[in-house]
């Protein structure tokens, strides 16, 4: 019995004052990194493509506890690199309140890495990096990026979406995001995009490919086809459902039915991937069973008679914890930033006279309002200056601020979804024309609609900048944030019908005259 006693294991624990520190390093860390944490909360509870999110440290947190056994055997010498993570998580932060509150949500998950660290030191944090890497997934997409991606999935699958109608003998026009049956119109919404499906099966596919023992390309081909696997999915699904409007009716397509159908739809999603592991691992040398390539392990019971010891505490973890101790009461002591707006007037009294063309104010529905979350803008369009003449569409959206997700949204995203065709893109430069002592340079379009073509300019105006291009617009939200307190900026856009008896050369005419008259009263509107 004494030499039974003498093989038992010694296991290590965290003491109390371990987890102490734990909770008063995260409770100084939420109060340091608020602004991204309750960003993420909000899209978790908010936005239905990411309320996947909401499990996810759970699943983190089972993925940990696989490796309980290996754990208690192993010693937490601690790290110094977890508070040069952490250094650098609040460098990332106060970038973050100047270009973008989406940066201060990775700020603050690259706190947590440093904390986490700090403790177990460089060895551990290698062999936790799944767990501590899927927490990624819980991060919401840029806006701006997310309305990109939005804008060419719903794109994407609404035409694969006819074509699945139509291999039912079905006749169906699509114009842009818009499937035409004849005797009723399915719009394919944002919410039918296919992100709802893309984010969830991506988490779920990094999972399945982690618990796939097999080769890493195997792995990587898992979790990268959770992409078209959701385009066909959802396709398949847009499809379907005008299928059944077509001869059951319009409440195919709507309430419970509809939401029903998206289950089913990810559940099939999660079933080909399955499939997939299936024949993967039936190619190549290395084939086993299918238990053996792919199980969720269970870790081994505590060894009866086990001596459970404390750990020591790394003096790095001590540092981590008050070092977000200090900057959690730097951010509580530091005044909010705000920032500065021009003086300016209001768009609406802008005049509706310019270049002898007599305008007519348009009203943007409520739920477009919602989602551009601008401060003012103007719509109207300013009839032919005389007989023969075809009318000008001005557009102008302003906004005070462009921080916490609040940018302008580009026509490169909403013209498609319209139903236009971009037949030519390019840079041009209005002749004779400057803005704020440069010459003025747009993004020049022509686009198509069936038999329709319009001539479109557009271009940010940027404080005292004309920029053309999205991401250069970002760069100097950041900048100008940094150096001069200021986001504020307009999206200005112009557009006129081409004549099929005109070249494009007279559209260009027509809309450069007009461009120059309009900016000129728009001075006091859009400030430098």
């Amino acid at each position: 019995m004494n030499a039974a006693a003498g093989a038992a294991p010694q296991l290590y624990r965290l003491p109390i004052v371990a987890w102490l520190l734990a909770v008063v390093g995260m409770a100084a860390g939420y109060v340091a990194f608020r602004a991204g944490v309750d960003l993420s909360a909000l899209q978790l509870w908010t936005r239905p493509e990411y309320s996947h999110g909401l499990v996810i440290p759970f699943i983190a947190a089972f993925l940990v506890w696989q490796h309980r056994d290996w754990l208690e055997r192993t010693a937490f010498p601690g790290s110094w690199l977890g508070l040069v993570f952490i250094v650098l998580a609040f460098a990332l932060n106060a970038v973050g309140r100047l270009g973008g509150l989406f940066i201060q949500q990775y700020a603050a998950l690259f706190a947590l890495y440093g904390l986490v660290l700090s403790l177990v030191g460089a060895q551990v944090f290698r062999r936790l990096w799944v767990p501590l890497l899927i927490l990624l997934f819980m991060i919401s997409l840029p806006e701006f990026l997310y309305q990109s991606l939005s804008s060419q999935l719903q794109l994407l699958s609404s035409r694969a979406g006819v074509w699945v109608i139509r291999l039912f003998g079905i006749s169906v026009y699509v114009e842009g995001n818009v499937i035409d049956l004849g005797a009723m119109q399915l719009q394919v919404a944002e919410a039918c995009s296919g992100l709802r499906y893309l984010f969830p099966l991506m988490t779920l596919g990094f999972i399945v490919a982690y618990f796939f023992k097999s080769a890493f390309w195997k792995r990587l081909i898992v979790f990268l086809s959770s992409i078209p696997i959701t385009i066909a999915m959802n396709s398949l699904r847009i499809g379907l459902i005008g299928v059944t409007v077509e001869y059951w009716g319009p409440r195919m397509a709507e309430g419970l039915l509809h939401d029903f159908e998206g289950w089913v739809v990810f559940m099939a999603s999660g079933a080909v991937m399955l499939f997939e592991v299936v024949l993967l691992a039936r190619i190549g040398k290395d084939r086993r069973p299918w238990r053996q390539v792919f199980g969720v392990e269970l870790p081994p019971p505590v060894p009866q008679g086990a001596r459970f010891v404390d750990r020591g505490l790394p003096r790095s973890y001590v540092a981590c914890v008050v070092f977000l101790l200090v900057g959690a009461l730097a951010a509580q002591l530091l005044p909010e930033r705000r920032d500065a707006v021009p003086g300016r007037r209001q768009l609406v009294d802008f005049p509706l006279s310019i270049a002898g063309r007599s305008g007519e104010r348009e009203v943007v529905d409520p739920a477009s309002l919602a989602i551009l979350n601008l401060d003012d803008y103007l719509l109207a369009e300013f009839g032919p200056a005389s007989d023969g003449d075809v009318p000008v569409d001005l557009w102008v959206a302003w906004y005070d601020s462009q921080r916490a997700e609040r940018t302008t949204h580009s026509p490169s995203v909403c013209l498609p979804a319209g139903g236009w065709t971009v037949r030519q893109f390019s840079q041009f430069e209005v002749p004779g024309e400057r803005v704020s002592g440069h010459p003025l340079r747009v993004n020049r379009a022509v686009i198509s609609r069936g038999d329709a073509r319009q001539l479109v300019y557009y271009f940010f105006k940027q404080r005292d900048r004309v920029v053309t291009g999205e991401y250069a617009v970002k760069w100097y939200l950041f900048w100008d944030g940094l150096t001069r307190n200021r986001t504020d900026g307009a999206l200005i856009r112009f557009v006129t019908p081409i004549l099929s008896t005109e070249d494009e050369r007279a559209a260009d005419h027509r809309l450069a005259e007009f461009v120059g008259a309009a900016l000129r009263q728009l001075e006091p509107y859009v400030p430098d």
